[in-house]
């Protein structure tokens, strides 16, 4: 085995804790939470691996923790980011297994901005060769949530509401429903949005900030009763439309896209038509889910890649070093990822 250096590169985190805000995954300055430094050279335990960073990509979770926004604390002096591709170059007792290969990867309590990171063995796919790096990169937190949350409707065939379904989970949703013989109701913000929403298989596709929303949504409803709703962007037209569902509907949060903050107006609901609200939050699903049933997820999403059915779009590639100098600007971008290289 190559001999390992004795520090890694990487993008720190220079506050700890909750900020105490709520202003969404939007960034102006990174300089005011992140800076570069040169860490010791992280070393496995039992059940953990050491990866060497291929790629790292930049999901809204990864905005809203380096702000102090997300459900887990800062902690000052570590790396930031949740998820990427590398190779695994060592491994902690009972993960020996992993050595050499080239795995996609999620650190549950960030880490994946640097050159080398662990992470538990447990949250570790190994990739298919035909998976690309940028595919591999992006293979866990949106494709998993995405298959896992449609799973919730398709156990009873229920119809689904998709909020931001123009974000790369959202067509993947969208994909998934089709493919599963789900009816799907897609939300977005942009007419131009609709028609190529239309064709990757959306059942329907609303403009939100249309005059007549609430008319169209309560039409489309009544039509197609959809009792599973995902929403990424939890705010006062997601619960305009979970008022508007039917009975026993579920509304399942899995991001806070804007934020603003809203009231719940209808709280009968709760009491005389069976209505639920919950929250999904992968590490969790997949920290419960049985490992055979993980692997068949995983491998289900593979194929997809493999095959090119799903394919990962990428606006910017930013190595490390332009992190903290370019993160702001490559947020502006709308039309893929944003990748982070060594």
């Amino acid at each position: 085995m190559t001999e390992l250096p004795n520090e890694t590169f990487a993008v720190i985190q220079t506050l700890d804790g909750y900020s105490g805000r709520s202003e969404g995954p939007v960034i102006d300055d990174a300089a005011e939470y992140l800076e570069t430094a040169m860490l010791p050279m992280p070393e496995p335990t039992a059940g953990q691996v050491l990866i060497k960073l291929r790629m790292a990509s930049v999901n809204p979770s990864d905005l809203h923790f380096i702000k102090g926004e997300y459900g887990q604390p800062r902690r000052q002096g570590t790396a930031a980011g949740f998820e990427g591709c590398g190779d695994v170059v060592l491994a902690g007792k009972g993960a020996g297994a992993l050595v050499g290969k080239r795995v996609s990867f999620v650190c549950s309590a960030a880490g994946a901005w640097s050159q080398y990171l662990i992470a538990d063995a447990v949250m570790c796919v190994p990739l298919h060769p035909d998976v690309s790096d940028e595919d591999g990169a992006a293979q866990i937190v949106n494709p998993l949530t995405a298959v896992a949350m449609v799973d919730i409707a398709a156990q009873n065939d229920d119809a689904l509401i998709i909020s931001a379904a123009t974000s790369q989970l959202g067509k993947l949703m969208i994909g998934l429903a089709r493919d599963k013989g789900l009816n799907s109701v897609a939300l977005v913000r942009r007419a131009e949005t609709i028609e190529p929403l239309l064709a990757l298989g959306a059942t329907e596709v609303l403009d939100v900030t249309a005059d007549d929303f609430t008319e169209q949504f309560t039409k489309v409803s009544r039509a197609l009763k959809p009792r599973v709703f995902l929403d990424a962007v939890t705010d006062k037209i997601s619960e305009q439309v979970f008022t508007l569902m039917p009975n026993n509907a579920r509304w399942v949060t899995y991001g806070k896209l804007s934020p603003e903050p809203f009231e719940m107006t209808q709280m009968g609901q709760f009491i005389f038509m069976g209505k639920v609200i919950e929250g999904f939050w992968l590490t969790r699903w997949m920290q419960q889910t049985l490992p055979t049933d993980l692997a068949r997820t995983a491998g289900e999403v593979q194929m997809r890649f493999a095959k090119g059915e799903w394919k990962t779009d990428v606006a910017v590639y930013l190595p490390l070093r332009e992190v903290v100098s370019g993160l702001a600007a490559a947020t502006k971008r709308k039309d893929g990822k944003i990748m982070i290289t060594p």
